[in-house]
């Protein structure tokens, strides 16, 4: 299969700590760390212990890495750094901020590339079969070949052994002696075999048998024996280093006692005799009589207290108390007793200190001191009391798992029954060793006081049943030992370590050797401790029960493969669960991209059948259930294995402990009766040969998808899928968990129905008897049950087949071709495997399918074909198509929403169980793909709607079939490769539909980037993002929006009327916002269009499109202003006083960034209205006039004063104003320069709620009137007044000064005059200044925030002014002369901390009266202040402002110095992260109009806004 280069992306969030989650990777990946939303603009340093190109791995040695930022830009969306990962193994990475070292990390795992043969042929893991060995029952070295064939001849490649080392006295496979020496059993007569002879026989059976070689290794514990722990005793938990473990040892010592005293019959009189039958025999009264109340061990807890007290009488008598008074000590102090560092009994102490404080403090003669004493040892007497208590909770814990281990032990069926109690076997397992003679135990008790002997006294090892498995039971506060909750490996001592190897340099210098030792002659290891040598394959039998506490272990030591177990299983649907747990995609999952995120993964799995630790399946189960299991094992798409004498079914569980006989050996020839030889007709190995080599071949063959069905309650189908060739492998596994010869199983069982067609029957097989002798244990051999062999058919057609018959072969559909089997003889026992290929004509339309497919990623050339009869659009590439394709026409292949569909006719795709798509075009489909693509979510809706049907496929198509042109083509091109997505099996629709649309879609983006300004082409993946916000809010529709612009101007897009048959302008426009501001008159706002046309437009390089919007808005200018909704010109409102001004502003954009971009003001403009009052002329009636005219008028106006009635005012227009507000006016104040107007009744700017509930008494009231001079068109007015003088200047505007008529004379204002006094007098008056008695200030008693600008000079309502709001930083951008530094500064912190939000701007200070930060519009209560969402803009926070606040901040900060600019970089950085992130989880794709109080969802907001898009994108611009 070809395969890319393969790209994971780990997204680093402050503070996330992924110590316990699993990242999985491949060596040969690339692994890229990016900033999350958290810390995107913040100096961050990412810190790895992966070693540098050259360099050796030292865990902890770590590197910073550096960073990479590919587009070159300020914003962090692209930033990354990365590692090449060549090298396997667990790597840990950190990162923190500035001067803070971590604040969060995490562990990668690299997985080994193991080899085999001479050709060091590449084993995937999953291709892995292993056997395994214990390797005391191989015999000498020179048998060993003989005894592993077995293992090569039944197909498996992997060998794994228990230790090789010399073993403990106890002879477990896990108890060694020595770690250095290998074990001498290994040494044939006369012949001493070394660690080299080992590892010439590992090399010899990878090299040749083309099989890896991997043992155990036990770091935690050495054999109770072994020569070195009597030499360096600190290499274990002894009585000196371990002091808190002398209880404990005293309590060991006394049920030693006591259970010799049991064994020579002292207690039989007593009801506890040797041999106990019953549980009522053991009693708690004698335990306690005879054992712990004898040892006092509460002793090692309490205080002396005469001492103690004696001691205080002293310090008080001393007068140690009479020190200056102190304060009364806080709350009730407490004495706690302070533990004798050696635990000696009656040894503890108290802090005299607070003792003196507690019972000191008043103190004036013998008498008070002997009170004082006595109130001391009542404290202490209490506090002994409590010790008891203690070691009595102790005591009774310890009771009970002595009792509950001695009924396991000796009563219970399923437990060893060990008999009689004896020295061999005595009452309970000592927990320490005593390597001295017998001694009764007030000796013993001497022993702790000499170091000499203490030290030999060492904890032996176990395992605590419950217990966290992180914690070490043998440190100090854990008193595991003392509550006898261990349950101990007598044979072996528990190793003590310590942090680092300073802790105990003789062990760590000796497993160290070790491990060399074993790494050097072995592929892998079996361990609990970190291995670092490359290539190496670890693996490890985990009992944590949590699969954190799994990953927290495979991160931390490395670890490959985690052991799982068949045998855990209770029944054969939870066998069939586990296969699909631990490896494996669904059945026609998604192609995931090459470059995707990092998610989380479970460990791998080496799943086995059974391992040593459990009883033995025959036992448990029944002999016929080892087939059909180790089936269904084999098929998981993990590595898989076994233990030796599963297949030979022998009867009983191999003791890793007890058993000394040989493994038989391979012999081909021998007879079912011949007790030391083996061979495929021997158990179950025939078909254990045929299930490795599936299993192998499967993996190799990447049949990587698997699906599970329970057929019945014991009956299992498992299927393995290639996703390239849509080749299938079906096992169908008929287990016995219980023995049929007693229980009954249904006779019949239900058809299957298997999809394709069947290719062959790979393989039946089923556990038979046969005529031999039975099972008899065989001495010196582990022999299995002669009597049982598998009767096993492969590679046969499927009318062969004994097992099951051929039913009706069925087509579902058109493509869904299946084949039903009738199950005849598949008894319990029985497994069927049937090879699957798509029918022929499925498999060539998937090949034709792929090779369309191949066009967009190379993946899909495998399995590809040629089609012959290809349709000729087929053979033009789709990027060829895509070229063709307008900006415009880009707006209906990947956009447009229902509102812009149902225009043309149509409408969004609708999933009837689900709901609508978002957009009729492939964005519609990428959002919903790209939700559950990375899940595999193949359940979902979408799916099931394309699986049932073709209805969205031919949406798909048939949508740009009906459209011309470009369009059409593309329509075709989807057409034609859908018709191989017809015809193929409905389950792999989805994943072929998926990967069209995907392909098409990126296609598709690449067609608009390349149409875009080196601003979008070379910009970040956010800039990328943002700009399809341009092609999302720019289309046409089926009626034109804009009014017709000049005949005389060129390059106007033109099209056919499909009605009248005439040819009509087609300009594109801009939506305010989807889906509620779309279509029809409500799609174009002039203020809308000119806040959002220089981020959409301009920057993204659509410099025709914008002069058409700017000069269509021009044609309709009447009284001096531009519409505020445009209503395609005839329904024009005139009602807004900023939108000309934002149009102005534009004009001036165009001007300052298109090349030759002054030649806009040259272009004709059609003036809809010729005059003020007469009505729209139609194109062909109306003069021209240059674009430089109708600036001129406009400015003429204002300064002339404009004041008019809306036409046709009253309901008709708007239903909710009063009659007042249809009244415009919009002025000069000549003093200041201001532009002002409105009244109380109407909203002449953006924010424009107008009261519409009657409950409430708000309709008809502006909420936000800002009547007067608002800030911001003060401050655009000034951009433009600048401007314009500066372009008469330069010979760029023809007028110099602007003509009135006032009082029947003319009168002349120059630009530069008009600029003056803007600038003169906007800090006097809209500044709010720190001082009380400036004299600029009008109402010193309606401040109510210092250091900002108010928000509007001038209102109706005086106290209006002084509200904080965000308008100002649009005043700081357009026009920052206005500003003094310092006071701007000042101001923009102030709005920071009390108007940010996580997104958008508050529009209104949360300390206002009337604030309220969520909107809703549908709420009608009495609230005034709320109702029928009156605080649209008195809370909610707005997404566009909070561009011109970060671009204002950007401004300001550079002119305050480097250190305020990099806190501002840090800032803009951090919110510009927070809008990616919610732009990138909107199905929308793309930044909405508003959200509630800190960033909360709205459901009354736009959910895509042209102006929140586009001020965003001029903050990137601007870094």
């Amino acid at each position: 299969m070809v395969r890319g280069k393969q790209t994971r992306v780990l997204l680093l969030n402050d503070m996330e700590r992924l110590e316990c989650t699993l990242f999985r990777l491949e060596q040969g990946f690339e692994l890229q760390f990016h900033l999350g939303p958290t810390l995107q603009g913040k100096s961050v340093h990412v810190h790895t212990n992966y070693p540098a190109p050259g360099k050796k791995f030292v865990s902890s040695s770590f590197r910073q890495l550096e960073w990479v930022n590919p587009s070159g830009r300020e914003d962090d969306s692209d930033k990354y750094c990365k590692l090449d990962l060549e090298i396997a193994g667990s790597y840990q990475y950190y990162f923190g901020c500035g001067h803070e070292e971590r604040t969060g990390g995490g562990f990668i795992v690299v997985d080994p590339v193991l080899r085999i043969g001479h050709e060091r042929k590449i084993l995937p893991l999953d291709c892995i079969t292993v056997q395994t060995y214990l390797a005391k029952c191989l015999g000498p070295l020179d048998e060993w070949l003989d005894r592993l064939r077995v293992a090569k001849e039944t197909g498996y490649n992997m060998i794994h052994f228990t230790p090789l080392q010399k073993l403990g006295a106890s002879r477990s496979c896990y108890s060694i002696a020595d770690q250095l020496e290998l074990n001498p059993d290994f040494s044939p007569p006369g012949k001493n075999i070394t660690w080299m002879d080992v590892g010439n026989l590992t090399e010899k059976i990878k090299k040749e048998w083309n099989m890896l070689c991997i043992t155990d290794v036990v770091y935690n514990h050495t054999a109770a024996n072994s020569k070195w722990i009597r030499h360096h005793p600190e290499c274990g938990y002894n009585l000196v280093n371990s002091p808190y473990l002398k209880p404990a040892w005293l309590l060991d010592r006394a049920l030693w006692h006591f259970s010799c005293a049991i064994a020579d019959g002292k207690y039989s009189d007593s009801g506890l005799p040797p041999f106990i039958e019953n549980d009522k025999c053991i009693t708690v009264r004698l335990l306690w009589t005879e054992v712990f109340s004898q040892l006092k061990l509460w002793e090692f807890l309490q205080v002396n207290v005469e001492k103690a007290v004696e001691q205080f009488r002293k310090v008080l008598q001393a007068g140690e108390c009479n020190r200056p008074a102190r304060p009364e000590l806080e709350g009730k102090p407490k004495l706690k007793v302070i533990q004798d560092s050696q635990y000696r009994r009656l040894s503890n102490t108290v802090d005299m200190q607070l003792a003196l404080e507690i019972f000191g403090r008043h103190t004036n003669g013998p008498k008070s001191i002997q009170e004082c004493c006595d109130w001391f040892k009542k404290s202490l007497e209490e506090l002994n009391v409590e010790c008891y208590k203690e070691m009595h909770s102790h005591h009774e814990k310890a009771i009970n798992c002595i009792v509950g281990t001695f009924f396991y032990e000796r009563l219970v069926a399923h437990g060893p029954q060990l008999g009689p109690v004896t020295r061999t076997n005595p009452l309970v397992t000592r927990y320490f060793t005593f390597p001295f003679e017998d001694m009764a135990m007030e000796q013993e008790n001497q022993l702790i006081q000499n170091p000499n002997d203490a030290c030999h006294l060492l904890a032996h090892n176990g395992w605590v049943m419950g217990d966290d498995p992180l914690k070490n039971f043998a440190e100090p506060g854990s008193n595991v030992y003392l509550r006898r909750e261990l349950v101990c490996w007598g044979d072996s001592v528990k190793l003590r370590y310590g942090v680092n190897p300073e802790d105990c340099p003789y062990l760590w210098a000796h497993m160290k050797k070790y491990t060399e030792i074993t790494a050097k002659h072995f592929s892998g290891i079996s361990t609990l401790f970190l291995i670092c040598i490359p290539n190496l394959y670890v693996t490890a039998e985990l009992f944590t029960g949590s699969e954190q506490l799994d990953n927290l272990f495979v991160n931390r030591l490395g670890i490959t493969s985690l052991v799982r177990e068949a045998m855990s299983a209770g029944d054969s649907h939870e066998e069939g669960r586990l296969v699909y747990h631990f490896g494996g995609e669904p059945v026609g999952s998604f192609v995931q991209p090459n470059l995707r995120p990092l998610v989380p993964s479970i460990a791998h799995a080496m799943f086995l059948d059974v391992t040593h630790d459990n009883k033995c399946p025959i036992q448990v189960r029944s002999v016929f259930d080892a087939l059909p299991s180790t089936a269904i094992v084999s098929m998981a798409c993990c590595a898989s294995g076994s233990t030796r004498g599963y297949d030979e079914l022998v009867p009983h569980q191999i003791s890793v402990v007890k058993e000394e006989r040989l493994y038989p050996k391979w012999n081909p020839d021998a007879l079912p009766s011949s007790v030391g030889e083996v061979n495929l007709q021997t158990g179950i190995m025939s078909g254990k040969l045929a299930l490795n080599k599936l299993h192998q071949e499967l993996a190799e063959k990447g049949f990587t998808q698997v699906y599970v069905d329970q057929l019945d309650a014991d009956t299992v189908a498992v299927t393995r899928h290639c996703p390239s060739t849509h080749q299938s492998v079906v096992t169908v596994s008929r287990t016995a968990f219980k023995n049929p010869k007693t229980h009954q199983y249904r006779e019949h069982l239900d058809p299957m129905y298997i999809p394709g067609k069947i290719e062959e029957v790979i393989l039946e097989a089923r556990t038979v008897e046969r005529n031999a002798e039975s099972y008899v244990k065989d001495e010196r051999f582990i022999n299995g049950m002669p009597n049982y062999m598998v009767e096993i058919r492969e590679h046969i057609q499927l009318e062969d087949s004994e097992i099951i018959k051929q039913g009706d072969a069925t087509t579902k559909g058109r493509s869904e071709f299946v084949e039903e089997i009738v199950f005849e003889k598949l008894t319990p026992g029985s497994v069927i495997a049937f090879r699957v290929s798509l029918d022929p004509n499925s498999q060539k339309k998937v090949g034709y399918l792929r090779t369309q497919l191949s066009q967009f990623n190379r993946l899909y050339k495998s399995a590809s074909l040629t089609d012959s009869n290809v349709p000729g659009i087929l053979k033009i590439a789709l990027d060829f198509l895509m070229s063709k394709l307008t900006l415009a026409e880009l707006n209906v292949l990947l956009f447009r929403c229902d509102a812009e569909e149902q225009e043309d006719g149509g409408g969004c795709y609708n999933i009837p169980s689900w709901m609508p798509l978002k957009y009729g075009g492939l964005q519609g489909f990428v959002s919903v793909l790209s939700e559950f693509r990375p899940k595999n979510d193949l359940g979902h809706s979408f799916c099931d709607n394309l699986r049932q049907g073709d209805w969205m496929i031919d949406y798909v198509s048939s949508r740009l079939m009906n459209k011309g042109g470009a369009l059409r083509e593309v329509g075709k091109w989807f057409s034609a490769v859908f018709t191989y997505l017809k015809h193929i099996p409905r389950y792999l629709v989805p994943c072929y539909f998926d990967a069209i649309i995907v392909g098409a879609y990126a296609t598709a983006v690449d067609a608009v980037f390349n149409q875009m300004s080196s601003f979008v082409q070379n910009g970040s993946t956010l800039v990328k993002q943002l700009a399809l916000g341009s092609v999302q809010m720019c289309g046409v529709g089926r009626v034109p929006t804009l009014p017709p612009l000049s005949p005389e101007l060129e390059d106007v897009p033109v099209r056919l009327n499909s009605v009248t048959k005439q040819e009509e302008q087609c300009c594109v426009s801009l939506a305010a916002g989807l889906p509620h501001f779309s279509t029809g008159i409500f799609r174009c706002w002039g203020r809308d269009t000119f806040i959002a046309l220089r981020g959409l437009m301009l920057l993204t390089g659509r410099y025709l499109e914008a002069r058409n919007i700017i000069l269509a808005f021009a044609g309709t200018m009447r009284h001096g202003l531009i519409p505020n909704l445009l209503g395609q010109g005839v329904a024009a409102r005139y009602n807004c006083r900023d939108a000309v001004w934002w149009w102005l502003q534009c004009i001036q954009d165009y001007c300052n960034i298109v090349p030759n971009g002054t030649d806009i003001l040259m272009c004709p403009v059609s003036r809809m209205y010729p005059t003020d009052d007469s009505e729209a002329q139609p194109l062909e009636t109306v003069h021209d006039q240059p674009l430089y005219v109708v600036i001129q008028e406009a400015m003429q106006c204002h300064m002339q004063g404009i004041e008019f009635r809306e036409r046709n005012a009253g309901p008709q227009i708007d239903h909710n104003m009063r009659d007042e507000g249809f009244n415009v006016e919009a002025k000069v104040n000549p003093e200041t320069g201001f532009v002002y107007g409105g009244n109380r009744f109407n909203c002449g700017t953006w924010m424009d709620k107008m009261g519409e509930s009657d409950t409430a008494h708000n309709r008809g009231v502006p909420a936000t009137p800002r009547d007067g001079s608002a800030v911001e068109v003060v401050g655009l007015s000034k951009s433009a007044v600048r401007w314009l003088m500066t372009m008469n200047e330069n010979g760029n505007f023809p007028y110099s000064s602007v003509t009135i008529h006032r009082d029947g004379t003319e009168q002349s204002v120059s630009y530069k005059e008009w600029n003056q006094r803007i600038q003169e007098n906007f800090e006097r008056f809209f500044y709010v200044s720190e001082d009380a008695s400036d004299p600029n200030e009008q109402h010193p008693d309606l401040v109510h925030k210092k250091c900002i600008y108010k928000d509007s000079y001038g209102a109706s309502s005086p106290w209006c002014d002084y509200q904080l709001r965000p308008n100002f930083t649009i005043a700081m951008v357009v026009a920052p002369e206005l500003f003094t530094v310092q006071r701007a500064w000042k101001a923009l912190e102030i709005v920071e901390k009390k108007l940010l939000g996580p997104l958008g701007m508050k529009t209104l200070d949360p300390d206002d009266l009337v604030y309220c930060g969520v909107y809703d519009n549908a709420l009608d209560n009495d609230n005034y202040n709320c109702a029928k969402g009156f605080n649209y803009h008195q809370g909610p926070e707005w997404l566009w402002p909070v561009g011109y606040f970060l671009r204002a901040k950007l401004y300001f900060a550079k002119k305050m110095g480097q250190e305020k600019y990099n806190e501002s970089v840090y800032l803009v950085k951090n919110v510009l992260s927070r809008l990616y992130t919610r732009l990138e989880r909107s199905p929308w794709k793309c930044l909405p109009e508003l959200t509630n109080e800190n960033g909360q969802y709205c459901p009354f907001s736009c959910e895509t806004q042209a102006w929140s898009i586009a001020t965003v994108l001029e903050t990137l611009y601007d870094l």
